[in-house]
C-alpha cells in the first residue's frame, strides 16, 4: 500500500483552514527537475496552481523575490495570490496547460520565439544587476556545473575514468568555457528559459515558470537556452537567423557595442557548451540518484550541440576527441534509451 501524502494533506488544509477556501478539485499538474510538485486546483469558478516545494530541500523565498523583479521588468509571471515561506506552499496563478514544446513547429516557431525574444529583452534590460540581489553567476558556480558532467555523466552514468591527457583535455575545455562566461556583458540571467518553462498564453505571451535560481551572469546563456534548447532542436539557419537578430536588438537597447558579430558568436557558441555539458550530467542524475530515466534520451541532442559547437574552435579538438572517440560510443552501447 502507497504511503499517505502528508504533505498533500497539509497543502489541502492549508488551501481550506488557513485560507478559507473550497477545492472542488485537485491534480498533479507537473514535476520539475527538483523535489518542488505542481497541482492544478478548482476554486470556484477559477484555476490555480499550488506549489508544494517540501523545506529543507526547497526554499520559496527566492521564486518570491525573483517573481516580482521580473514583473517589475515587465515579464509575465504567475501572479501570487498566497504564500506560506516556512511551510513551502505557494497558491499561484494558472497559465494553462500548453507550454512551448507543445505547440512548437515549423510554422508557429517564428512568432513564438518572436514573443520569447522580446520577453527575455524586457529580463535583460528590466533587472539592474547592481541593484536586484541576486547571486553571481561566477567562476565558482560555472566549474561547479562542468563538474556535474565530470562526476555524474562521465564517472556515474558511462563509469568512465579519463586517463591523464584525457582529463587535462577536460580541464582546458572548461578553463576556455568560464573564460567566455566571464568576459561577457552581466544580465539578469533565468538559467532554465526554454521550451518547457514557456506556457502560451493569449495576452502578454509567453508566461515565464522556473525562474526562483536567477543570476546575475552572462548575456547569452538564456538566448542559447532558448534557442538551443535541449528539448527540441532547430535547422542552423533559423537558430542562426534568431541569433542574429537577438544581437541586433541588444545593440539597439545599448547592451552590446555594434561590430562584435563575431566575439558575440563566440559567446553564444561557448555558453551553449558550458550549459549543454552541465545539462547531460543533470540528466545522468536524475536517473542514477533520483530513479527519473525520462531525461535520458535528451542526452544525445544536447551532447550533439557541444559537438557541433566546437568543432567550429580549434582549441576543443582534443575534448571533442575524447567526447566521440570514447564518452558517446560509452553511451550509445551501454544505456537504453
Amino acid at each position: 500500500m502507497p504511503a499517505p501524502d502528508t504533505r498533500l494533506a497539509h497543502l489541502l488544509a492549508w488551501l481550506g483552514d488557513d485560507l478559507g477556501h473550497t477545492v472542488a478539485g485537485i491534480e498533479p499538474a507537473s514535476q520539475d527537475a527538483s523535489f518542488r510538485r505542481y497541482f492544478r486546483a478548482r476554486i470556484g469558478a477559477d484555476s490555480y496552481i499550488v506549489m508544494d516545494a517540501p523545506p529543507p530541500r526547497e526554499n520559496v523565498r527566492p521564486f518570491l523575490k525573483v517573481a516580482e523583479l521580473l514583473r517589475g521588468a515587465g515579464v509575465r509571471t504567475p501572479v501570487v495570490h498566497a504564500a506560506d515561506p516556512e511551510r513551502g506552499f505557494l497558491l499561484l496563478g494558472d497559465f494553462g496547460t500548453q507550454c512551448y514544446l507543445d505547440r512548437l513547429d515549423a510554422d508557429s516557431a517564428d512568432a513564438l520565439y518572436a514573443d520569447a525574444l522580446a520577453s527575455l529583452a524586457r529580463l535583460q534590460t528590466g533587472v539592474d544587476p547592481a541593484r536586484a540581489g541576486l547571486p553571481a553567476y561566477g567562476e565558482k558556480l560555472l566549474r561547479t556545473e562542468l563538474g556535474i558532467f565530470r562526476e555524474w555523466f562521465l564517472g556515474g552514468l558511462l563509469r568512465l575514468e579519463p586517463d591523464a591527457a584525457e582529463a587535462a583535455a577536460l580541464d582546458r575545455a572548461g578553463d576556455a568555457l568560464v573564460a567566455s562566461a566571464l568576459e561577457q556583458p552581466q544580465v539578469c540571467v533565468h538559467r532554465d528559459y526554454h521550451s518547457r518553462n514557456l506556457m502560451v498564453v493569449a495576452t502578454a505571451n509567453p508566461g515565464v515558470l522556473d525562474f526562483q535560481d536567477a543570476v546575475i551572469g552572462p548575456i547569452t546563456y538564456d538566448l542559447v537556452s532558448l534557442l538551443r534548447d535541449c528539448y527540441i532542436a532547430w535547422p542552423s539557419a533559423r537558430v542562426e537567423a534568431w541569433m542574429a537578430g537577438y544581437r541586433e536588438t541588444l545593440c539597439g537597447l545599448g547592451l552590446l557595442q555594434e561590430g562584435d558579430t563575431a566575439r558575440f558568436r563566440r559567446w553564444f557558441d561557448l555558453m551553449g557548451m558550458q550549459r549543454h555539458l552541465k545539462a547531460a550530467g543533470i540528466f545522468a542524475r536524475l536517473w542514477l540518484r533520483d530513479g527519473r530515466p525520462g531525461y535520458l534520451k535528451d542526452i544525445p541532442r544536447t551532447l550533439g550541440y557541444v559537438v557541433e559547437a566546437g568543432a567550429a574552435y580549434p582549441e576543443f579538438r582534443d575534448f571533442l576527441a575524447f567526447l566521440n572517440g570514447r564518452a558517446l560510443p560509452r553511451f550509445a552501447a551501454e544505456v537504453r534509451l
